[in-house]
């Protein structure tokens, strides 16, 4: 029988380091134990802690506690009434067309280098709007003649004891109907023009007023990219 040669450094190193990486994989391979909260909150004027949620809590303000630590991991906010959500919404909305709102002026400011080039910009528009006036005072004065004429027909007829035949009366009634509708696209239009003069006037006011501060140096804030559209 042979004697045992007692193993190196080297070899005993070698165990050591595959013991460890056993016993690594072995602890990982263990399940982690679930987290125990600790829920507390406030109700009927008491501080009340226990380890589950009942329902008549699930909307009041509470913390959570790590029931190993002691320590507070997570405070929730209690949930928003329906009042107070939809102010919440109406708020939250205000702020996205304020912000659009300054968006769009620095866009301004930055798209027309002079006044003259924000006019000529606005001045399109008034063109096109008093085009579409001008074809509906047209459409609407021959339809109006169109239809008197008819209804003078229709009184001869009626004059000399005659029938109004069906083709006369649906003409009228066709008419009649095409001519409120053009008056009413007409009124649209007008209302239209007088908006887009007092979008012109504050577009004005606002452009002199932003210039003033840039020109100034009290603008700091770099202009951004003209909006598309």
């Amino acid at each position: 029988m042979q004697p045992c040669t007692p193993p190196n450094r080297w070899t005993l190193a070698l165990l050591a380091a595959a013991l460890a990486v056993g016993a690594a994989s072995l602890a990982n391979a263990q399940p982690k134990p679930k987290e125990k909260k600790l829920y507390c909150w406030d109700e009927g004027g008491h501080r009340i802690c226990s380890d589950a949620l009942p329902a008549s809590a699930v909307g009041r303000q509470r913390t959570e506690f790590d029931q190993n630590t002691g320590t507070a991991v997570k405070h929730v906010a209690r949930a928003l009434t329906a009042e107070e959500s939809a102010r919440a919404a109406i708020e939250d909305e205000a702020q996205k067309i304020e912000a659009q709102r300054k968006r769009r002026e620095m866009a301004m400011v930055a798209s027309y280098e002079t006044e003259e080039d924000l006019k000529r910009a606005f001045r399109d528009r008034f063109e096109l709007v008093e085009e579409s006036l001008k074809g509906s005072a047209l459409a609407l004065t021959n339809l109006h003649d169109s239809l008197i004429s008819l209804l003078r027909q229709a009184n001869e007829l009626e004059l000399q004891s005659k029938p109004v035949g069906k083709l006369v009366r649906e003409k009228i009634l066709s008419q009649h109907a095409e001519l409120q509708a053009l008056r009413a696209l007409k009124q649209r239009q007008e209302t239209e023009r007088e908006t887009l003069n007092t979008d012109f006037q504050d577009a004005m006011s606002r452009y002199r007023t932003l210039k003033q501060a840039q020109n100034s140096g009290t603008t700091r804030t770099p202009l951004p990219a003209p909006i598309g559209g």
